[in-house]
């Protein structure tokens, strides 16, 4: 005699029935917790951690730009006063100055 689909079925292959549902239940709710979990402990972080990436490089890239504007305005403003060899000379001797200075701070810093 066969029994209808809608009533469980009894003795051992109920009991099979039953720790089948329970398996995929558990296989379930462990697959759930284990997303929140991924999506809580890694994509929410990563997602933060892109946007402010982009907002860093945006934010450098504009920096980038601005300081190259100031540095020609200043250049073109030099060179009316020393002519452009002598803006040249002023400016690569300010930065021959500058890798001094720290080469300076470093070689002392090393020898602590």
């Amino acid at each position: 005699m066969a029994v209808p689909n809608d009533q469980p079925r009894s003795g051992i292959e109920g009991i099979i029935d039953a720790t089948a549902d329970l398996l995929q239940t558990a296989a379930d709710w462990v697959r759930q917790e284990a997303g929140a979990l991924v999506h809580d402990k890694v994509v929410i972080p990563l997602q933060r951690l892109g946007i402010t990436l982009a907002s860093a490089t945006a934010a450098g890239c504009l920096l980038v730009v601005g300081l190259v504007f100031i540095a020609v305005g200043l250049f073109l403003l030099l060179a009316q006063w020393l002519t452009y060899p002598g803006a040249l000379l002023a400016i690569g001797g300010v930065y021959v100055l500058a890798a001094l200075v720290f080469l300076i701070i470093k070689a002392k810093a090393m020898q602590k």
